[in-house]
């Protein structure tokens, strides 16, 4: 990883700043995309710190902002001129029903179409860069997932876990999907299931929301620092170099559901997509 450019989203906390942390110490050079400027610069120190490596850089980005998205890719570009590895890591599960700047349900807008344009902003720069890779931080919740076209946003029947595994079935959708787009340019596509992860990741920062059940179901959880192996694997190792289009639970590629196999779905969601972020 000596010198290749590696963007991590959501690499302050829990898996993201794990998976920076150990790149880094690989001598990678880091972008850390974080959307809070003070958490971003505090978690920065301690990448910097522990990997021992000064290039690390944090940018700011607010993926439900699809603003802030194309901004990030226009001044991204103008400060580097490849991009060797993307790891769409950042993700959101929250109570409550809550939109995105855009008006889209959340965690379909953060966990899906958030990365699903900062990804398609980037393919040119990871194509000019080959050998690339895009790693899709997805979950085992895609299992219970389904998209739901005829009323993506939700607003009539919504709640946290049907929200949340729509947004991941929609992760591994979108990695079939690109990878099937990128055949022969040398930039591969796979997604992961990070496990259960220790960390503050259902926590509503606001009200404070989930933090009991949370606390007390920790001693069942691995660590975000193990958690981050796999996405760590698929950024460097040279075992899956030109693999692509495959789902990863620990280091080793396993069926996802049926569901997120169907081309046709897979078409359809990359469609609508498309349309929704275009639209601002």
């Amino acid at each position: 990883m000596e010198n290749k450019v590696v963007i991590v989203t959501g690499a302050n906390s829990g898996t993201g700043k794990w998976t920076a942390i150990e790149l880094a110490k690989m001598n990678a050079q880091v972008v850390m995309v974080c959307r809070d400027r003070s958490r971003g610069e505090e978690a920065l120190k301690e990448i910097k710190k522990i990997s021992k490596n000064p290039t690390v850089k944090l940018m700011i980005c607010d993926l439900a902002n699809l603003d802030s998205v194309r901004d990030f890719c226009d001044l991204f570009k103008r400060k580097y001129d490849r991009l060797d590895v993307l790891v769409n890591n950042a993700g959101v599960l929250l109570p409550g029903r809550h939109e995105t700047k855009n008006g889209y349900e959340l965690q379909f807008g953060v966990n899906h179409l958030g990365h699903f344009l900062l990804t398609n902003l980037l393919l040119d720069l990871l194509i000019k860069s080959t050998p690339a890779r895009i790693v899709v931080v997805a979950s085992g919740a895609h299992k219970i997932g389904k998209i739901h076209f005829e009323d993506i946003n939700l607003e009539h029947e919504w709640n946290v876990v049907k929200a949340y595994s729509q947004s991941k079935l929609a992760n591994i959708l979108f990695t079939y999907e690109l990878a099937r787009r990128l055949e022969d340019t040398g930039v591969t596509v796979n997604a992961l299931h990070p496990g259960t992860v220790k960390s503050n990741f259902a926590v509503n920062r606001d009200t404070g929301f989930g933090k009991v059940i949370m606390q007390s179901l920790q001693p069942f959880f691995q660590t975000a620092q193990k958690a981050a192996s796999t996405s760590v694997y698929l950024s460097s190792s040279k075992e899956v170099e030109g693999l692509t289009g495959k789902y990863y639970y620990k280091n080793s590629a396993i069926e996802s559901s049926k569901r997120s196999k169907d081309k046709e779905v897979a078409s359809k969601l990359w469609a609508i997509s498309e349309s929704m972020v275009n639209t601002y």
